[in-house]
């Protein structure tokens, strides 16, 4: 919001859809369930941050073109990688004891 202002810009905010509750879903709590949306998640917001990309170039605007890819594109690729091997990993060690695992080397990531 911030460079559209900069750039003489409105913003205009709209609702957003609530996403569906983790109680209406028969896999509530499940490590490999909750990594798959946020995956999906981030591959959307990519997709949509190249649309906003390639809207950039069609109007010959360097700058914004600039902004997007060194603002966001980068490190959406960064958490989509990341993110993926979360998914393999949840996928190799099942439930039960192996994502108590994954849980500790989430936390040790982040010490």
């Amino acid at each position: 919001m911030e460079y559209q202002n900069k750039r003489g810009g409105r913003v205009k905010l709209h609702s957003i859809l609530t996403p569906p509750s983790e109680f209406e879903h028969y896999e509530k709590g499940d490590a490999l369930y909750a990594m798959e949306l946020a995956l999906s998640l981030e591959k959307l917001t990519n997709e949509k941050l190249l649309n906003l990309h390639n809207v950039a170039e069609q109007n010959n605007d360097a700058q914004m073109v600039d902004f997007v890819e060194s603002e966001f594109l980068t490190k959406q690729v960064e958490a989509i990688k990341k993110i993926s091997e979360y998914v393999s990993q949840l996928r190799r060690v099942g439930k039960g004891h192996g994502v108590w695992h994954f849980d500790q080397m989430l936390l040790n990531e982040g010490a």
